[in-house]
């Protein structure tokens, strides 16, 4: 029998929160008032109509307004068809790896990454290899990601916006990217859960909007992330038709459905106008700048980002000789504040000089961690 997989560094940093008594601005979730247009929504669905099995590639209602939503948004034409409705965006990764990996395959992976794709690509009998961005900016290099391409490379997985470094992979990027996949027959996997948390008038470009990706890409979406209920476990994988039946393929056989409630919940938040969706962003906005502003003054370099609910340190550019492993150790126990070290996002060759911070908190408990981390930052000279 194989050994369990180990313990998250974000489980592990949020036991030792809990244990020290510490402010966690480490674990990615929200603490602020959630959006009482969804939580009504998810009530009327409970009360009014079906808590039963829904079919199994999601509510028509649901994947009808995901469609029109990406139209909106990000000018997507898309097909119902093309979209399977999962049990968060997890469980679409899962079920869109499973249904293109097969044992033996190369999946190129770009560090720092999600913490489950490592685990299930390899739980599908693949093969990782690495193309990592290149800090502090974090830029995809095309020469990097081809020399990780060999002849039984199946799959890639990007992540834009990424987590944790809140980057967005340009349009030229993007482009060099699709004539790699074309013309290696290779299917691109991308991670979009961020495409909606955007800060400084940034703009997402899903691999989807590219003539050349459009047939063999996979875009992940999260309504946890669009509407900050995480633990809603809303999401969906969206490709072109052939893609999309592989994919629900395996969604049947892993958890075959979602809570039919929050689904037409789902629905009903996609369908706001889009001064709805910008107000639920913008209420971000101060907290990231209060954030940075505060680490700025407490001696801190905070890396430029443009996405996500997370901010990042570059220690060695702020003087501080600590890795980040130490750093976030030390953090906890002497200073009562949880961060998450970036090498957490890599499975080879770690960069070890970021902290990643979430700012999606209330301000008093913001304003306590940033005086928490100046008085840290004094007392390592």
């Amino acid at each position: 029998m194989s050994a369990p997989p180990p313990t998250t560094i974000f489980e592990h940093m949020s036991r030792l929160a809990r244990q020290y008594g510490a402010i966690n601005l480490g674990q990615g979730f929200p603490e602020l008032p959630e959006p009482p247009e969804l939580l009504a929504a998810a009530a009327r669905a409970v009360c009014e109509r079906s808590n039963q099995y829904p079919p199994m590639r999601g509510l028509d209602d649901l994947r009808h307004a995901i469609a029109a939503y990406y139209a909106t948004a990000q000018d997507l034409t898309l097909a119902a068809e093309e979209i399977v409705v999962t049990s968060g965006a997890t469980e679409a990764l899962a079920a869109t790896i499973l249904a293109l990996v097969q044992p033996g395959d190369e999946v190129v992976l770009v560090p720092p990454l999600y913490d489950a794709y490592l685990p299930l690509v390899q739980r599908a009998g693949g093969v990782a290899r690495f193309a990592a961005l290149a800090p502090p900016d974090w830029t995809l290099s095309p020469e990097t990601l081809a020399a990780a391409v060999t002849d039984r490379t199946r799959v890639l997985i990007l992540n834009t916006p990424n987590n944790p470094t809140g980057t967005l992979l340009d349009r030229a990027t993007l482009a060099a990217i699709g004539d790699l996949c074309a013309a290696r027959a290779i299917t691109l996997v991308c991670d979009e859960v961020w495409e909606a948390t955007l800060f400084g008038g940034a703009r997402h470009l899903s691999p989807l909007a590219l003539p050349a990706l459009r047939a063999r890409a996979v875009k992940i979406g999260s309504a946890g992330k669009i509407f900050s209920l995480t633990g809603w476990k809303v999401g969906w994988a969206v490709a072109a038709a052939p893609l999309a039946d592989r994919i629900a393929a395996q969604h049947q056989f892993i958890t075959f459905t979602t809570a039919t409630p929050l689904q037409w919940a789902v629905a009903e938040g996609l369908a706001l106008p889009p001064a709805w969706h910008e107000a639920q962003r913008d209420r971000y906005v101060p907290l990231r700048r209060r954030l940075i502003d505060g680490l700025a003054a407490a001696g801190y370099v905070v890396l430029a980002n443009a996405a996500t609910w997370f901010i990042t340190i570059d220690l060695a550019a702020s003087g501080i000789a600590l890795d980040d492993v130490r750093f976030c150790e030390r953090l906890i126990v002497e200073a009562g504040v949880a961060a998450i070290p970036v090498s957490a996002f890599y499975a080879e060759a770690p960069e070890r000089r970021f902290v990643r911070l979430c700012f999606a908190k209330p301000e008093a408990m913001l304003d306590a961690a940033i005086a928490r981390l100046a008085t840290f930052r004094r007392s390592l000279g």
